[in-house]
């Protein structure tokens, strides 16, 4: 488990943060914030104000990073890029994930390494990790300039027939129900969005095409909703061109393999983050995934 819970006994009155930071190696940033995410009890009520004098036993509750053996395919003193399988989560969902990216790059790396953007849960493919503080900081800022340029894979439903740029724009709702919320829609209000299509590969015995995928623009579920906005979902989607009932039943976890396969076409979904290109500290990088794609989705297919 990558949280834990530790005991404590403070044998002398002091200020809870100054005990985080002078007995646990904290520095008063982190003590504050970690008390503020009620970390520490004590007699099992959440201790939060992190000046508050404490003496006696306390519950500190952790992150406590673990490696299943996951190493990262391209190593550089500033940052680091893993190759994740698809089902592996890049955060904890909460304190009772067993398992995510993170284990891996803190358990390696140390506390201040620290992964700089996301991937899906299900899209498997490259994520670049910084190593140090300041690396993460100038990693994030290249991606909000949109320096990075990032290539994905994805097995789409239908005959992908001609390259095409898609400038749809993005909106997700906060105020509405549970679905709508989980959900990436196409609407006018939205933020401008913009992704390039080309198909590499048509397969005419499943109707599928293999289609190289840029992104300009960085949206959540960016790719998935163009894709599905211009007709071609992706393969495995148990979102994005399912019913709403179907996409309930998926997030409720009631919707078992087979009826996955039935309803979306595989088990899992068929997005791959294949390459990253960007400059950082004046030198010019071109990463590739060493994960074969085109063969694995079709082993999937034909299971």
């Amino acid at each position: 488990m990558p949280f834990v819970i530790e005991k404590y006994l403070i044998e002398k009155k002091q200020r809870l943060f100054l005990y985080l930071i002078n007995e646990l190696g904290y520095t008063q940033k982190e003590a504050q914030r970690l008390i503020a995410k009620g970390r520490v009890l004590q007699d099992g009520k959440v201790i939060d104000k992190a000046s508050e004098e404490v003496e006696g036993e306390i519950e500190f509750i952790y992150f406590k990073a673990i490696s299943k053996g996951l190493l990262p395919i391209y190593i550089e003193k500033e940052f680091v890029v893993y190759d994740k399988p698809s089902g592996v989560l890049i955060h904890p969902q909460n304190r009772h994930t067993e398992y995510s990216l993170i284990d891996e790059l803190k358990s390696q790396y140390g506390n201040d390494a620290n992964i700089t953007h996301r991937i899906d849960q299900e899209t498997s493919g490259l994520v670049l990790c910084a190593t140090n503080k300041k690396s993460e900081r100038d990693i994030k800022i290249m991606f909000q300039e949109r320096d990075m340029k990032k290539t994905y894979l994805a097995m789409v439903h239908g005959h992908f027939e001609k390259e095409q740029i898609v400038e749809a724009p993005l909106l997700r709702k906060e105020d509405e129900s549970a679905i709508v919320r989980m959900v990436v829609k196409v609407d006018p209000k939205g933020k401008p969005s913009k992704t390039f299509f080309r198909p590499l590969k048509y397969f005419p015995e499943l109707d599928m095409t293999l289609v190289e995928c840029k992104p300009h623009t960085g949206r959540q579920h960016q790719i998935r909703v163009h894709l599905f906005h211009v007709k071609h979902p992706i393969v495995g989607d148990p979102i994005y061109g399912q019913k709403e009932e179907d996409i309930v039943r998926f997030l409720d976890k009631e919707l078992s393999v087979k009826q996955r396969m039935k309803l979306s076409g595989c088990r899992r979904l068929l997005l791959h983050a294949n390459e990253l290109e960007f400059e950082l500290y004046n030198k010019v990088y071109n990463i590739k995934s060493s994960f074969e794609f085109e063969k694995e989705s079709l082993k999937l297919l034909f299971m």
